[in-house]
């Protein structure tokens, strides 16, 4: 069987349809089609607020399966503190959202290890949260969190200024961090393979499923010491993140090598290229638009490397149509 996204359970499009129906009917705040929000604040004409949610999806799945639990609150606080970085913000807070179908003290404290790590790896604080009891809401646990940050608003990188020519500087990441585990799975699964059987000598095929999410610190002193276009957090629908950045479009022209859990599942999964950018990180876990002239010190200060240019309209990747 030839995998993809939608035929695991998960159609990109039809989950923007969503996004759209649910915008519609909001009208109080300004939705900004980016990776976290902004708001103004009424006694400090300087800064904005920026506010981003998300949770860790599906990767809970892995973590029941292997019955462990003290990583995933990195995912969560990462998640979250990216998409703080893609606004040019600072990250600030956090609170957590568990929901639990029967209340499991040892998985609570294990998940906790995990958001606590998250919080001191990005610096910020966990001032609160919520934990619910759904047992018939919710199989296992779901873990949710809301990042709050701070931008001068001089400050605030929209993508406004990304021009034709522009270089594309890309981020390793550090395996599938915590999108498209719902196809994932279904590879691992339908190709008959054991969660706990060896991936490499130091890992399993489910703890390298379960390898936190990067949390990219490095993106504050990117923004302090270069001009930058934009950011782009490299999550769910993969390389089409880069959309959500500017209506120009991208040629990535050396792409960053994948992951080597990206072959295994592509391998086994039988999914197509195309599929493949468009679901999955790639390899690639973050991704900033800087000024040609930047590249030397931006990528010193990161240790991305350059992927590609920015284009008048279209994405590819290597040989790859994207759009």
């Amino acid at each position: 069987m030839k995998w993809t996204y939608a035929r695991a359970g998960v159609d990109i499009r039809k989950e923007e349809s969503v996004v759209k129906a649910l915008s519609s009917k909001l009208t109080r705040g300004k939705r900004l089609k980016s990776f976290s929000g902004l708001l103004e604040l009424p006694f400090d004409t300087q800064h904005l607020l920026a506010i981003s949610t998300d949770g860790v999806g599906s990767k809970v799945l892995i973590a029941a399966r292997l019955n462990k639990w003290d990583t995933i609150g990195i995912d969560c606080i990462a998640m979250n503190v990216n998409d703080i970085y893609c606004v040019g913000a600072t990250p600030l807070s956090f609170v957590d959202y568990i929901a639990m179908e029967k209340a499991e003290e040892r998985i609570a404290a294990e998940v906790g290890k995990g958001l606590e790590e998250g919080a001191r790896i990005s610096g910020i604080s966990i001032v609160g949260g919520e934990t619910a009891i759904l047992p018939e809401v919710v199989n296992d646990l779901d873990l949710s969190g809301t990042c709050v940050g701070y931008v001068r608003k001089d400050k605030v990188i929209t993508g406004e200024d990304i021009e034709v020519g522009d270089l594309v500087l890309g981020m390793k990441s550090a395996g599938i961090h915590s999108n498209g585990l719902t196809l994932a799975r279904k590879v691992i699964e339908a190709a008959g393979l054991d969660y706990n059987a060896p991936f490499s000598s130091e890992r399993s095929i489910g703890e390298e499923l379960l390898m936190p999410t990067r949390i990219y610190t490095e993106v504050l002193e990117l923004l302090n010491s270069c001009e930058v276009h934009g950011l782009a957090h490299i999550t769910g629908s993969g390389i089409l993140k880069l959309e959500r950045i500017t209506d120009f479009g991208f040629e990535i022209y050396k792409p960053l090598e994948p992951n080597p859990i990206f072959t295994l599942l592509q391998e086994k999964g039988h999914i197509a290229d195309l599929e493949m950018y468009k679901t999955f990180n790639m390899g690639m876990g973050f991704a900033s638009v800087i000024p040609a002239s930047e590249e030397r010190t931006a990528t010193r200060i990161t240790g991305g490397e350059i992927v590609g240019e920015v284009v008048e309209k279209g994405l590819r990747v290597g040989d790859i149509e994207i759009l």
